[in-house]
């Protein structure tokens, strides 16, 4: 396939190489001028302008940094400069509302289209081990798998469009508040006589099993390799999970939902990245303790 990407950051840098590896043709495009060379040197060809990079494609994939620039992008430069009939993904991590709203624009334009957020991370995107997860209907699902697929460890079907925003809010949801949760275990044993390594090992094979803990453990020096071995950083900035906390926090208003647990860990990390630690791993969060 012939495969447009806009947006060549930490995560779509690697997830356009990935395509490239699987044979597919790869149009890309990145307002910073050394990611198009690192695309370049993945085997991607470059451009400097969307429209010129979504020109004869069969699929447009999105990876942007929020819901502004992904309506401003796919008005301005996709819909109706891509060729009819041509597979939209935006992979973006996006509010709900502006999701609904571009895809119904691109469909009354006479596109497919799917939400697809993603979990996994840098090296998840690097390796193609993430997992997506969809939004769309069946018939464009079935389409982006085949996008989706090379950059991937798992591609579920959430439900109609925008259901993988819903996904992916309430999934980092629930990571922020095990990070918190995990982050203060550690602390408390330590503080309270026990060695954080016995700790870790009696609670990763116990009912207190988690990924935070079991494959991303946030004190140095304790169990799994992670950013806290490198001081913070790398990994999933406090400021990304921040956002995708808001985004939750949003979605929760406009569905009436209570999410206590979840206000509360917005708040911690409202007040840690107004603390200047935003650009930190989110397990930074046990320096605090």
């Amino acid at each position: 396939m012939k495969i447009a990407f806009i947006g060549l950051g930490n995560m779509g840098g690697g997830m356009a190489a990935n395509l490239v590896k699987a044979g597919h043709e790869v149009q890309a495009f990145d307002l910073s001028a050394d990611a198009l060379a690192k695309a370049a040197e993945n085997g991607c060809t470059t451009f400097t302008a969307v429209p010129d990079a979504v020109a004869g494609v069969d699929a447009v994939v999105t990876m942007l940094p929020n819901g502004g620039i992904v309506k401003a992008v796919y008005t301005a430069d996709v819909i109706g400069k891509a060729p009819a009939g041509a597979l939209f993904l935006d992979c973006s991590t996006i509010d709900l509302a502006t999701t609904r709203e571009v895809a119904a624009l691109a469909v009354a334009a006479g596109y497919e289209m799917v939400d697809a957020p993603v979990s996994g991370g840098i090296a998840a995107a690097n390796g193609g081990t993430l997992t997506f997860m969809v939004g769309g209907d069946e018939a464009a699902f079935e389409k982006a798998r085949a996008v989706l697929d090379p950059m991937a460890k798992a591609v579920i079907h959430a439900g109609e469009i925008g259901a993988g925003q819903v996904a992916k809010m309430c999934n980092n949801m629930l990571l922020a508040i095990h990070m918190i949760g995990t982050c203060e275990a550690l602390a408390l044993a330590e503080k309270a006589g026990l060695d954080p390594q016995k700790f870790y090992e009696i609670s990763s094979k116990s009912t207190g099993y988690c990924w935070s803990l079991n494959d991303y453990t946030p004190a140095p020096g304790i169990g799994a390799a992670s950013p806290a071995d490198n001081g913070y950083a790398g990994g999933f900035a406090s400021a990304l999970m921040l956002k995708d906390l808001r985004l939750a926090m949003g979605g929760a208003g406009t569905a009436g939902a209570t999410v206590p647990l979840g206000e509360h860990a917005t708040k911690i990390y409202e007040a840690f990245v107004e603390a200047g630690n935003g650009g930190k791993d989110f397990g930074a969060i046990f320096t605090t303790l």
